[in-house]
């Protein structure tokens, strides 16, 4: 699952800064904030968190960029978050997210990062139609 060269990070769920999550402490003492930005796919409500898939549609998840602060430590801190996140896994568990490489839209360039895509089913799951999953959060207040 890695990827030389690519030391970069999209986050859109709770790895964000606004979520005020204890994870966003260990994202802030390992990558560096680069901005705000957007992926092509799609978001859904999965209550207690959310779940972005890829599409090929129009569609854009918000969210933030990071760069790793010592790409020497990139292995690892990312292995930390696929613990967080459920990629890694035990035999009798199921992955909930996959990280993968994906383009990332910043500041009209574009550049690569890895992300967290859902890894199960979003039937009959709400779909956050603005991609943000935060202004979600606050318009449900």
């Amino acid at each position: 699952m890695t990827n030389p060269g690519v030391f970069q990070l999209f986050v859109y769920g709770s790895l964000r800064s606004g979520f005020h999550s204890p994870v966003y402490e260990y994202i802030s003492r390992f990558f560096k904030f680069i901005g705000e930005a957007k992926v092509q796919g799609k978001l859904f409500d999965m209550g207690s968190y959310p779940a972005g898939v890829p599409t090929t549609d129009d569609s854009f998840i918000i969210g933030e960029l990071y760069q790793a602060k010592n790409e020497h430590e990139f292995s690892w801190a990312i292995g930390q978050l696929d613990d967080y996140e459920g990629v890694t896994v035990e035999a009798d568990e199921m992955q909930l997210y996959r990280r993968e490489v994906t383009p990332v839209f910043i500041n009209n360039q574009t550049t690569n990062a890895w992300i967290y895509w859902f890894n199960g089913s979003i039937a009959e799951k709400k779909e956050i139609l603005s991609g943000d999953m935060l202004e979600y959060l606050n318009s449900k207040k």
